[in-house]
């Protein structure tokens, strides 16, 4: 391979005739000018690269005289400067040798002045020059390759800066590191300072202790309880992976007598056609922005091209009432989710705190009576004829315990919010007495023993109806069954026990991670439910797989992998991410009531839901041939319209089907929804040719 001396160092003529010229430091720049590419003084070496181990190695040609003498003899311009040449030529096809001799002599006087420059800076063999830096190079492509050989055996950790200092000498793929420790301080270190400035912030609603639930509570959201969990440093990772391992209990609540349920939201039901669920929501502008007419208020209401006109006047009521369908149209999908429940053995369901948007607000807060107590009494009845419990979950906000007196406010607001949706159910007596609100005591505030002492002093003022249905739940930051235990009994509030907080956040002291030793404390957990007269329930969730650190821990698994040892007779929340689909799983898996009522999904098809009718497929008609049109005309007459298919009632959309289709594997909710169509694009010659080859 031949490599041009002018095409590796090239300068223009001015900076040719200060000393150094092209071995000048300054010398940055490079000339595209075709005139001096034809001009200049060609020397070339021929090299051949060898790529060793050790690094890549120049040869120089045995014979670099003879490549230097023909380049004398046929200077050959560059790529731009013949391309200018050629279109000189075409213009000028009589070429004048007058010209021609004056660019010899042009060209004999720049060779003349090179060499006397090359003289001057004392360099007599410019091949042996370029062979001394290409000697260097090597060499220091060698030194650094051994540097980062040193440095890679050894146990100093690279960073990425320093990953892109060594790419221009000697870059290399990252090696992967499928089991090595996260190495993630800055990003652990930019969350605590978040922590802090949260804490810090006088206008946000949030306690130091809730940056534990920075997504919310787990299980009250669609999401079913999803905390992204930080990665943690060596440190943190090393002890918990070295902590005792659980220990746990080997007995199974067969035969289960209870009623297993699940959290707001039903994902077979959210991606049917029509969607149900129960969480529609919206932001306060929109409430603001609703309090303006439509443009055209003889039209439903358009994303584009019908919205809300700012320009005419304002009213309050019309906003209040776009925020009251939100609510209405939530509860009215609760009867629906309730007899879909019912139909596949289900008895138990939590609903959703956002039913009805800003209700508990402040400013924006509204009474659900009267506008809502129809439709609320009328899941109430389908809710008692079925023996269906309905239980809330206020959310991490909603703190007694808190020492800012604007928080409290606002928890007792939202209890009072969640009491009156729960009591326009109307539901019977033991019912309406199951139909309670599960409250986290919430942050710790520094001092434990204050924040109970706040607690009792807040929970005095609630509402006798409030209070009848408060219930407390252990939680994974702050309290534990034994904190809690204790003021349960003192003050009549059942309290709930979440086997997957427990085993995060335990007391060390007196019990072990794990359900064997916790169920020593049944007896007393259960007292406190029997005093009120309310039938008992248990939450229970599992951790992924890969969770180490009691962040990690906190995210729910997609499905649980087998029942809790808890009586047999409770009723049991399952708060998972796949919502109904992992209570099937546990009925599949112990035989529980209810298992054989469901059937795997068809992917991407469904029998629940109504569509239209398909559109007969045109014919093509061929041009100037009466007879033929004549006889297309007959056979489409012939041809009979394809038939419409059977339209569903209301009541049966979305029920799974003649088969009970509502199952579907773990990881294949995709096969809920229908597969999008395929647009076939016609194969062009080109295409083919690719193919055939």
């Amino acid at each position: 391979m031949s490599i041009s001396f002018r095409r590796l160092i090239r300068c223009s003529w001015a900076e040719s005739q200060h000393p150094l010229g092209l071995f000048s430091p300054a010398s940055n720049y490079i000339s595209t000018s075709p005139w001096t590419s034809r001009n200049f003084t060609a020397i070339s070496a021929t090299t051949m690269v060898k790529r060793k181990k050790s690094g890549t190695v120049l040869q120089q040609d045995s014979q670099p005289e003879k490549h230097l003498e023909s380049e004398r003899l046929s200077p050959a311009p560059r790529r731009s400067g013949r391309i200018v040449q050629k279109q000189c030529q075409e213009s000028k096809p009589d070429t004048d040798p007058v010209n021609e001799d004056n660019s010899l002599l042009a060209s004999a006087e720049q060779r003349a002045k090179t060499k006397k420059m090359l003289e001057r800076v004392g360099v007599d063999d410019p091949v042996g020059a370029m062979n001394n830096l290409r000697k260097m190079e090597d060499n220091l492509r060698d030194a650094v390759k051994r540097q980062k050989l040193a440095v890679d055996k050894s146990s100093v950790l690279s960073t990425p800066k320093m990953k892109e200092e060594d790419a221009a000498f000697l870059p290399r793929p990252d090696k992967p590191t499928p089991d090595s420790i996260p190495e993630a301080f800055e990003r652990k270190r930019l969350l605590d300072t978040k922590k802090k400035d949260l804490a810090k912030d006088g206008d946000s609603n949030v306690d130091r202790a809730n940056a534990g639930y920075a997504d919310g509570e787990p299980g009250d959201r669609e999401e079913g309880g999803d905390i992204q969990g930080e990665d943690a440093d060596a440190k943190t990772i090393s002890q918990e992976g070295s902590r005792p391992p659980p220990v746990n209990s080997e007995y199974l609540p067969l035969p289960w007598k209870g009623r297993l349920g699940y959290a707001c939201l039903n994902t077979y039901l959210r991606l049917s056609n029509p969607p149900v669920f129960s969480s529609r929501t919206c932001r306060i502008a929109s409430i603001m922005e609703h309090r303006h007419p439509l443009k055209d208020p003889s039209q439903p209401e358009h994303p584009t091209k019908n919205r809300p006109d700012k320009d005419q006047p304002a009213d309050v009521a019309r906003g209040q009432k776009y925020v009251e369908a939100l609510g209405l149209a939530n509860a009215r999908d609760i009867v629906k989710m309730i007899r879909w429940n019912d139909k596949y053995g289900i008895k138990f369901m939590r609903l959703s705190s956002e039913m009805f948007p800003f209700a508990s607000h402040e400013e924006y807060g509204y009474k659900l009576a009267p506008f809502a107590s129809e439709v609320l009494a009328e899941a109430g009845r389908v809710a008692a004829e079925l023996g269906h419990r309905l239980t809330t979950h206020p959310g991490q906000f909603t703190q007694l315990g808190s020492p800012r007196n604007e928080v409290v406010r606002n928890a007792i607001r939202d209890l009072e919010y969640h009491d009156e949706m729960l009591t326009l159910l109307r539901l019977p007596k033991q019912l309406d007495k199951d139909a309670v609100m599960i409250l986290h005591m919430g942050g710790v505030f520094g001092d434990k023993g204050a924040t109970l002492d706040r607690f009792r002093k807040n929970y005095a003022k609630l509402s006798p109806s409030v209070k009848a249905r408060l219930v407390l739940e252990n939680d994974d930051v702050s309290w534990t069954v034994h904190d809690l235990l204790p003021i349960c009994e003192e003050l009549n509030i059942p309290l709930v026990l979440d086997f997957h907080h427990h085993n995060i956040m335990f007391d060390k002291d007196q019990i072990r991670e794990g359900t064997k030793d916790i169920v020593e404390l049944y007896p007393r957990i259960r007292a406190t439910w029997d005093r009120k007269g309310i039938t008992q329930k248990m939450h229970y969730s599992e951790p992924c797989s890969d969770a180490i650190t009691p962040r990690q821990r906190r995210k729910h698994r997609p499905r649980v992998m087998t029942l809790p040892p808890c009586p047999n007779d409770v009723d049991l929340m399952i708060e998972a991410k796949d919502k109904e689909q992992a209570v099937f799983d546990l009925m599949r898996n112990f035989r529980l009531p209810g298992w054989d009522s469901f059937n795997d999904v068809t992917p991407y098809e469904r029998e629940d839901e109504n569509r239209p009718a398909p559109k007969p497929a045109k014919k093509k008609r061929r041009k100037n041939k009466k007879a033929a049109d004549m006889e297309d005309e007959a056979e489409e007459e012939a041809v009979q319209e394809p038939t419409p298919p059977s339209e569903i009632p209301e009541s049966e959309l979305g029920m799974g089907g003649p088969d009970n289709r509502v199952y579907w594997p773990l990881g294949m909710e995709e096969w809920l929804r229908l597969r999008k169509r395929e647009v076939k694009r016609k194969k062009k010659v080109g295409d083919e040719m690719d193919e055939d080859d």
